[in-house]
């Protein structure tokens, strides 16, 4: 049984957890800024294959206290680090320190390495180790003079599903973006629109979504290389995926006014297999509207710091609000904005709110209509 940790954006807990639970692993712990979980060594397959909005999926090996570097590297040696590694496995070593003693992170990578380095050439009697091999990402993070080590499984952040190879300016992480259609209730039956879908990641969220396909079927991970991770655990994953996804009709739609940006969407839909289940179209947000009874707008519209002034985001807030008020009652509206006047600009304050964070950008979930 493997203890296995997995970081997320702040904000994102709730579901992150809620995800980890539906795959069925046991003692699901929910604290800031990270899910805690226990399974088998093939639930390592299921997690990276499966989760939408964690960051990554870590395999804890060890907790202890250390306030000095001695024991920091004692207790890093005491890891039966030759169960995991290979003699010939590369391992890196990469972490944090956060209000502890030993708050110097190179230091704190340098005397992790000698440590390891130190068991493992006992272990298989060599003085140098080659590192040619797999490569074995060492993570670490001290909070209050409290250690935890362990492996990073997945290689690239979970958020890199492999569709976007290039995009529009301030992209939107895949992520957030699953959890924005997460936030507002979409499975698939309802109208889903973004007006503002730039390179179209909620979009194509939505629509990995509404067909329950698994974001990381058409990635590699890190541990696919790694012994103690049973080879047939990947493939085993992937058809228990493959068999849970559905095959139905949605309506799915992104807009947006720059033409490039709509290619670019368009491609990155073919990449990520929804391109007959999302539809992109250049489009203003001014003339959008729907008759649908129900539906889900959900959106990340410029911000105003990084592509607009402020005085014209201002102005196009004040235009989605128009727009807005124009739809039926039944849409579910959601909108992520950093500007601290959208609600004044936007013309109504949110019926909820949520603090979330894209990339370092603090950014609120405004949420109007059944939220």
């Amino acid at each position: 049984m493997f203890t296995y940790y997995i970081p997320c954006l702040l904000g994102l807990e709730k579901p992150v957890g809620d995800e980890v639970k539906r795959l069925g692993l046991r003692d699901v712990q929910v604290e800031n800024g990270r899910v805690l979980c226990h399974g088998t060594a093939e639930d390592c397959a299921r997690l990276n294959i499966n989760l939408r909005c964690g960051a990554r999926v870590m395999v804890v090996l060890a907790e202890f206290e250390a306030r000095s570097f001695e024991e920091l590297f004692q207790g890093t040696r005491a890891v039966a680090w030759e169960d995991y590694l290979p003699r010939d496995a590369a391992f890196p070593v990469k972490g944090y320190s956060i209000n502890s003693q030993l708050h110097a992170v190179s230091a704190c990578q340098s005397i992790i390495k000698k440590a390891m380095a130190s068991r493992l050439g006992g272990a298989y009697g060599m003085e140098t180790l080659p590192e040619t091999g797999a490569k074995y990402q060492v993570r670490f993070a001290i909070f209050k003079d409290r250690v935890s080590i362990g492996l990073d499984s997945s290689g690239e952040g979970l958020y890199k599903r492999g569709y976007r190879a290039v995009g529009v300016e301030a992209p939107l992480r895949e992520t957030l973006a699953a959890a924005m259609v997460t936030f507002s209730r979409f499975r698939g039956k309802d109208p889903f629109c973004d007006p503002f879908c730039g390179s179209g990641t909620i979009p194509i969220e939505a629509a990995l979504i509404a067909k329950n396909r698994a974001p990381g079927l058409d990635r590699r991970f890190d541990a696919q290389h790694w012994g103690f991770i049973p080879g047939r655990a990947w493939m085993d994953a992937c058809d228990e995926a493959q068999d849970k996804e559905f095959h139905g009709t949605y309506d799915i739609w992104g807009g947006d006014i720059d033409p490039r940006a709509v290619d670019i969407a368009r491609a990155n839909a073919v990449k990520a297999g929804v391109e007959d289940t999302v539809r992109f179209q250049v489009a203003d947000m001014r003339q959008f509207h729907r008759d649908s009874p129900y539906g889900q707008l959900v959106t990340n519209p410029p911000y105003g710091e990084r592509l607009l002034e402020k005085q014209e985001a201002e102005a196009l807030y004040r235009d989605l609000g128009r727009m807005w008020q124009h739809l039926p009652e039944g849409w579910r509206t959601l909108v992520l904005s950093s500007h601290t006047e959208f609600e004044r600009s936007f013309g109504r304050p949110a019926q909820k709110k949520r603090k979330l964070y894209n990339g370092m950008i603090r950014c609120d979930l405004f949420m109007y209509g059944n939220v």
